[in-house]
């Protein structure tokens, strides 16, 4: 899942996608300015090697793509930055102290750890329709919520999905996402789509543990 919060087998259909969510690119940049990613070992988790793959490569990372999200298989201090998106780290679930042991052993000292979740409270929950996943990411965020009571910190992501126009948009998202397509592509007065996402970032390996 490391290219979107959502599964999308058609080819076609992904590429589409890909050309649509986050045209200005603020998700691989945040990446680059929280890490930074040019010229260090990064370890991307559950990778498909696909447009994630390619856009932390281009800003120069040296790439370790991870098919899950298991690390027992990196050399202890491999990586100055580790990369989850949308998979792993869910919050209090039984297994993300587990992925932060993981993920600390892997990192050098002063390593990174970036995280990104969909932060919800947008206009993409009604294409996912997950009552239950959006409380549950309205509950990560806040002070009293998962990470920032275990040394992360946050930077909400404003992004979109951008179509050149209201019918491409409908060509795309009925296919995709079915009812719940059609609906929001109904109600769109603008070609386009505001997307949230939380990017949580900690500091490995130092006293503390904490990070800017």
């Amino acid at each position: 899942m490391a290219d979107f919060s959502f599964k999308v087998a058609d080819r076609p259909q992904r590429g589409a996608l890909e050309a649509a969510v986050d045209r200005e690119g603020k998700i691989p940049r945040a990446i680059h300015e929280l890490g930074p990613v040019a010229g260090q070992r990064v370890v991307l988790l559950d990778s498909d090697q696909g447009l994630r793959a390619r856009q932390l490569e281009e800003l120069g990372g040296r790439l370790s793509m991870l098919p899950g999200l298991a690390m027992n298989s990196l050399p202890a201090g491999l990586a100055d930055l580790v990369v989850s998106m949308w998979a792993g780290f869910r919050g209090a679930s039984p297994d993300s102290e587990g992925q932060i042991h993981d993920a600390e052993r892997a990192l050098r000292p002063g390593g990174r750890l970036v995280v990104v979740h969909d932060y919800g409270r947008d206009d993409v929950v009604g294409l996912l329709a997950d009552e239950d996943r959006e409380r549950e990411q309205i509950a990560w965020s806040r002070r009293d919520g998962w990470f920032l009571m275990h040394d992360f910190k946050l930077r909400v992501l404003h992004c979109w999905w951008t179509f050149d126009s209201i019918d491409e948009a409908h060509d795309l998202l009925v296919p995709v996402f079915g009812e719940r397509g059609t609906a929001v592509a109904a109600g769109m007065r603008r070609p386009r789509l505001e997307y949230k996402l939380a990017v949580y970032h900690r500091t490995m390996g130092t006293p503390g543990g904490a990070g800017g």
